[in-house]
């Protein structure tokens, strides 16, 4: 890892990222795509070094008060943040300046943080948003080989459940001829449901490929499912939209059951619930 000093550290709609690159080593990155203009190797993590004193100045600045979102191009719970912290501190931030946050990981890490997030959800909205994209851990520890496999994801779902945490799945990406089933579409939406997930993000059941994370994955191909590149190519040629073949079917399949569990599936409502900030009565009667 490197340390650099950012000049701001919010975008326009409040999102954040500490870290540039990431560890987790996932097949299908769409972080690693050459569009992102990375300067850097890729596992080579960019540290924003005066990320928590750039969020605070613009909190403080903040004239009405929303939610903070993290982990759009970076996990905030990498390996490296169990030493750095530098999510907790941002949390500790938020917090402080009573401002809501939602985040998106694939890491149980989040668990450690579960304090500070039970103090934001009292005053404002704390929601974790968990990526899941196979029901299997073996097939998991393939494309996703350096995070907790799928089934520590569930379980930490579970316990932000049983501490008033809400929870959103995103269920992606879905890889042609490698988690593209009935099976595992049903098993993760079940596993969502046994973790009293609010609701679960798709958008389709396939995956994008550009310049940058095709090569990268293609190679993963080549090493972990030999002859489905050729398949990929035949099939797909440049294409940045890669669907399943069944994913018609798999749509309807993913609606019905989310309808038939109580879950939100339309992305559109869940994305309005993320960013609606919610200031909780205990916070009101202290003014």
């Amino acid at each position: 890892m490197h340390f650099v000093k950012a000049k701001a550290i919010l975008s326009s709609r409040n999102g954040m990222n500490l870290y540039r690159g990431c560890t987790h080593g996932c097949i299908y990155c769409d972080s690693r795509s050459k569009c992102y203009q990375m300067d850097h190797e890729f596992t080579d993590i960019c540290v924003k070094e005066n990320a928590i004193s750039l969020l605070e100045e613009a909190l403080k600045k903040k004239r009405r008060k929303c939610m903070i979102a993290t982990g759009s191009m970076s996990d905030p719970y990498m390996s490296l943040e169990k030493e750095l912290e530098y999510t907790r501190k941002a949390l500790m931030v938020i917090e402080k300046y009573g401002f809501g946050v939602t985040l998106i990981t694939k890491s149980n890490l989040v668990l450690r943080d579960i304090d500070i997030l039970k103090r934001i959800n009292s005053k404002a909205k704390a929601v974790v948003q968990m990526t899941l994209t196979t029901a299997d851990d073996n097939l998991c520890k393939i494309i996703e080989p350096n995070v907790c496999p799928t089934s520590l994801r569930v379980e930490a779902l579970k316990k932000l459940n049983l501490e008033g945490i809400s929870t959103v799945v995103w269920l992606s990406p879905i890889l042609p001829f490698i988690n593209d089933t009935k099976s595992n579409i049903l098993r993760v939406i079940e596993m969502c449901h046994e973790a009293n997930v609010k609701g679960i993000i798709c958008f389709g059941m396939g995956l994008t490929l550009r310049e940058g994370n095709r090569e990268y994955y293609y190679k993963k191909l080549d090493k972990h499912f030999p002859a489905l590149k050729e398949q990929y190519i035949k099939r797909y040629k440049d294409s940045y939209n890669v669907p399943s073949p069944n994913e018609k079917a798999l749509l309807e399949l993913f609606h019905e059951r989310c309808d038939a569990y109580g879950m939100m599936h339309n992305n559109d409502d869940i994305f309005k619930y993320l960013e609606e900030y919610e200031e909780k009565e205990s916070q009101l009667t202290l003014f």
